[in-house]
Parts: structure tokens; C-alpha cells; sequence
């Protein structure tokens, strides 16, 4: 046995610490609920409302009229959605007690997009109220495949192409595939008819009614502005609306002392210091990851995704004396405007690609550049994975694999050449 000793250095995620990493990551409109949720847990931080430039007083001057539609502001209404709508339409349309009922059932088991849930597919007369549903929505609506879809559709067409019913009921999958030859061998038919009978189906609706959906337009609030004025670009937080935090003065003097109460507001005093560094903290790596994106992205923020420069975190983090992870939650959940549009910050970092003359391209670059090859591609012969490889390589001097363009073009939502080649 021996008595040693040994020096340490280690770190602790100690409470101050975390909410510092925490707020890092918040957005601006995470941090101001944040705020106001500190002010309630803690009877030391007083906040004070930012100053609206939209004041009441300012409203009243511009002399808003009642009756102005191009005014700004407006009350929207209360709207009544598509299927109270139906279920409204319904109790007009129908007096037979069984046959509300029925439809009143189906319409309550449609899904977002209007497809009847397999749950109620077995149900007795389904097929008599899938009929009688066409009379009060969309057509279409009620379909339990998407064949049945495009075929109800089709039914309550008035003009469509002859062989029509045929094309969509026993040769759909062929047209999935795009076996034009197969389809017009199988109805006897030239090509020219199956394109005419193509063109026609892509007129009608695989999601017969997607307004049952409750999907709302979401709103995003950019944490960044970069704007362009005299050819030179600036950038400034978009944090004005956030309340300012402060200390409440009358509990000042009580912090000083041994009693009970002045150690209860010292530990509350401590962590309202704290987070009031930890929110400047955070406005200052903003403000300073930003602006080294100014000067590595010029032509971005002025051109948009085809001019970005391949760029990783652990590069701007070198630049601007910070660790690669800090980069990473800082850029998390924010959106900066700028004058090519509004992204993700996150977006702005990609890996790079070899180019041919010794220079690297982004990630985004190359999308774009796929994504402009099939725009101008001979449909009937469209361009194969094999073959983009062999035009970036040829055109634009970028290396690039088979593999990494199929995955790109997976994520643009492209399909293959082979899906993508038309009839005529």
C-alpha cells in the first residue's frame, strides 16, 4: 500500500454551463419564450417589453379605414373546414335517416387526402355510399385505391379519350413504369393515342380532396437579415422584439446579509447573471459566425445556392478561434434572410467535391448543375446516371460517382432516366 498523489483536470456540466449550450441552440422565437418562462421561475429577473415600431399611436396616424382591403392588418375569419362543409351538405341533400348516417360515417373516416380508411372498407353499402359521396365533394373522393380514384374521376368527366376506363384500370402499373410500347401493344393502339391518353390522366387528382387536412401555413421568423445596400452586403439580428432582461432594484439591498432570505435571492441573483451573459454570449457567436460568412460567401448571398462555396464548420470554427461544436449548435434552428432568399444556416455548410483543375465544389453546387443537365435533356432520351457523370466530368471539370448522383438525385426527387423518358 502507498499513499499517492495525482493532479486532474476535468469539466463539468455544471447547471450555469448546459443553459449556456442550451440557449446556443434556441431560435429567436424559442429564446424569447424561454425568457419569459425564466421570469417566472425566478423573482429577481424583471424584463421590460420591446419598443413596437407598430404602436397604436403609429396605426391611428396612418388613418386606417375600416374598409381599406390593402390595410395590413385584418381579423381572419373563422373558417369552416371541408369536411363540416360536407357533413353540412349532407343534412340538405338528404332526408333517408340510414343514408346520412352512412355518409356521415364515411365522411368522418376519410383521411387527409380523402381516401376512405381500410377500417370502414368492409362496412355494409360502402360501395352505394362511395357513389353517393361524388355528389357532395370532389370526384373521386371516398376511393379506397388510386385506381378507383382516377376511374370515379374519369366517370364524372364529360369528354375524355376513348380507351380511357381500359388505360386506367388494367395498364396503370404499366404507366408507373413507363412501358409505352407494352401498353400500346396490349390495347392495339399507337403511340400517339397513349400519349394522348398519358396527357389526359395527368390532368386528374391522386388526392382527391386535400383540403380535409388541418395543415396550416407555418411562419418562420428569420434569426439573420443580410441585406445588400450601395453593392455592399450587412447584416443585422432580427432580435429587436425580444424583451430586455433586467434585475429588479428593490431587491438589491437584501442580497447583502447572512439571513435566510438573502441567501435564497443571491442563488436566484446568480443565475440572472447568468443568463444575461449566456444571451450576449450567444448574440456575440452569431454576430461572429455570421460575419466570416459575409466574407467567405459573397456570391451566395447575392446569387443564391449555385454560387455557394464548399464550406465545413470545423473551417469556420478555425477561422474565429471557437470549437467545431459550438459552430454546430449555434447554426441549429436558425434561418437568415438574404437577398437570393431565405435558408437554413445549417444549409450553408457542405462537404466539398474534387474538381478537375484542383478546386473543390459545394454540394449544392452540384445539385444545381444535375438538376440543370435534366432540365434541358431530350426526354425521349433522357439523360442516365452514367452519363451526368460523364457531362459534369466533361463540362465543368467535376469528379464525381454513379452512385453519389443517383443519391443526389434521389434527394432533388428526380426520378430515372428510364421514368423520365416520354412517349413520343
Amino acid at each position: 500500500m502507498s499513499l499517492q498523489q495525482k493532479q486532474e483536470l476535468s469539466l463539468r456540466m455544471t447547471t450555469e454551463l448546459r443553459q449556456a449550450i442550451e440557449l446556443l441552440q434556441l431560435s429567436t422565437c424559442d429564446l424569447e419564450l424561454y425568457i419569459r418562462e425564466q421570469e417566472l421561475e425566478n423573482p429577481v429577473i424583471e424584463i421590460q417589453e420591446a419598443e413596437r415600431t407598430d404602436s397604436f399611436q403609429e396605426r391611428q396616424s396612418k388613418n386606417y379605414s375600416s374598409q381599406d382591403t390593402n390595410s395590413a392588418e385584418w381579423v381572419k375569419q373563422q373558417e369552416i373546414s371541408t369536411r363540416d362543409q360536407m357533413l353540412r351538405q349532407v343534412e340538405i341533400d338528404f332526408k333517408d335517416p340510414k343514408t346520412k348516417q352512412l355518409l356521415k360515417t364515411l365522411i368522418h373516416s376519410l383521411d387527409d387526402n380523402g381516401y376512405l380508411c381500410a377500417e370502414m372498407q368492409s362496412v355494409d353499402n360502402v360501395d352505394a355510399g362511395i357513389e353517393l359521396l361524388q355528389q357532395i365533394g370532389p370526384p373521386g373522393i371516398g376511393s379506397r385505391t388510386l385506381q378507383e380514384c382516377l376511374l370515379l374521376q374519369v366517370r364524372s368527366c364529360g369528354e375524355c379519350p376513348e380507351l380511357m376506363e381500359t388505360f386506367i384500370s388494367e395498364y396503370l402499373p404499366y404507366v408507373a413504369e413507363r412501358k409505352w410500347q407494352q401498353i400500346a401493344k396490349g390495347m392495339n393502339i399507337t403511340l400517339a393515342h397513349v400519349n394522348e391518353l398519358h396527357e389526359f390522366l395527368l390532368t386528374l387528382h391522386p388526392r382527391p380532396c386535400p383540403e380535409l387536412g388541418d395543415s396550416e401555413t407555418e411562419f418562420m421568423m428569420p434569426d439573420v437579415i443580410v441585406e445588400e445596400k450601395h453593392g455592399k452586403l450587412s447584416f443585422h439580428l432580427n432580435d429587436r422584439d425580444l424583451p430586455k432582461v433586467g434585475l429588479r432594484e428593490e431587491y438589491t439591498s437584501s442580497l447583502k446579509g447572512t439571513s435566510e432570505l438573502s441567501s435564497y435571492l443571491r442563488d436566484y441573483h446568480k443565475q440572472a447573471q447568468w443568463l444575461l451573459t449566456s444571451i450576449e454570449q450567444r448574440r456575440n457567436t452569431i454576430i461572429r459566425i455570421v460575419t466570416d460568412l459575409l466574407e467567405q460567401q459573397d456570391a451566395f448571398f447575392r446569387q443564391g445556392k449555385k454560387a455557394l462555396q464548399p464550406m465545413t464548420m470545423k473551417e469556420v470554427a478555425d477561422r474565429i478561434e471557437m470549437h467545431e461544436s459550438t459552430i454546430s449548435r449555434t447554426v441549429s434552428n436558425k434561418v437568415i434572410q438574404t437577398p437570393a432568399g431565405t435558408f437554413d444556416m445549417r444549409s450553408l455548410f457542405t462537404s466539398k467535391l474534387a474538381a478537375q483543375d484542383g478546386d473543390s465544389v459545394s454540394q449544392s453546387a452540384v445539385k444545381t448543375s444535375i438538376q440543370s443537365l435534366i432540365a434541358k435533356e431530350d426526354k425521349r432520351k433522357p439523360l442516365s446516371d452514367q452519363k451526368i457523370v460523364d457531362l459534369l466530368l466533361k463540362e465543368q471539370g467535376i469528379t464525381i460517382s454513379r452512385r453519389t448522383v443517383s443519391k443526389y438525385r434521389d434527394e432533388l426527387h428526380i426520378l430515372s432516366s428510364s421514368k423520365r423518358r416520354s412517349i413520343l
